[in-house]
Order: structure tokens, then C-alpha cells, then sequence
């Protein structure tokens, strides 16, 4: 899907039909996380960059890009979050951004994950 030069769709219709464009089960993780970011944020502003879904308060908190075997979140100022639960499996060496990968069949933990959400958020001010 390459919906980076549509005109007149805003970021969350590019979201929901980046979520019917997968139609198995990274659309229905891709759009559970949604949920809890909402949640967690409930001023979340959703975006569109770099052809993948975002999510920005004050500032990004994370992206969301789909691959083949996974669901990536990406934090760019992940490594400075506290993450008692150890949501972080991905990027974890970099010095800035942390990711959390999903895999089919994984489940979430809702109140970790909306916590890392809060304090995402938090960090930008």
C-alpha cells in the first residue's frame, strides 16, 4: 500500500484500510494495538508517515509497521522509557528507539503496553 501521496484521506482512514489491506492476523493486531493506544492516550493524535500509521502526542510516540511475520511497534526515545514488564524485544541496542515486535498468536499485555504508551506521551511533554 503506498497511500504516502493521497489527497483527501486523513491518517486514520489510511490506517483503517492499511488494517483491511492485511486482512489476517497482523490487521487484527495492528488494530488492537490502536485500541489500547487510544485508550491509554485518549489525545492521541493518529498520523500517517513514512507510510506506516503513527501515533504523536506533543510528539511521536511510536510507529506501527507490518511485516510478513510481525507487528512492530517502534518508540523513537524508547530506550530512555522505563519498561518494567520488558515489552522491548526489538531494537534494543540502538541508543535511542526501542520496538516491540508481535508475532501471530502473541498476546498483549494491556496495562504494560498502556502504561509504555502513558510514559511515551509523558516524555514528550
Amino acid at each position: 500500500m503506498n497511500k504516502s501521496a493521497t489527497k483527501g484521506e486523513t491518517p486514520s482512514q489510511l490506517i483503517d484500510a492499511r488494517i483491511k489491506e492485511l486482512g489476517d492476523w497482523r490487521g487484527t493486531m495492528l488494530s488492537h494495538l490502536r485500541a489500547l493506544i487510544k485508550q491509554a492516550d485518549p489525545a492521541v493524535v493518529e498520523e500517517w508517515k513514512w507510510n506506516v500509521p503513527a501515533w504523536s502526542h506533543n510528539g511521536l510516540i511510536c510507529t506501527g509497521e507490518t511485516y510478513k511475520s510481525a507487528v512492530k511497534l517502534t518508540f523513537p526515545e524508547g530506550a530512555t522509557l522505563k519498561d518494567p514488564s520488558g515489552l522491548f524485544n526489538s531494537s534494543l541496542k540502538g541508543n535511542a528507539r526501542r520496538a516491540i515486535d508481535f508475532h501471530e498468536g502473541d498476546t498483549v499485555d494491556a496495562d504494560a503496553f498502556k502504561a509504555l504508551i502513558r510514559a511515551a506521551a509523558a516524555l514528550n511533554g
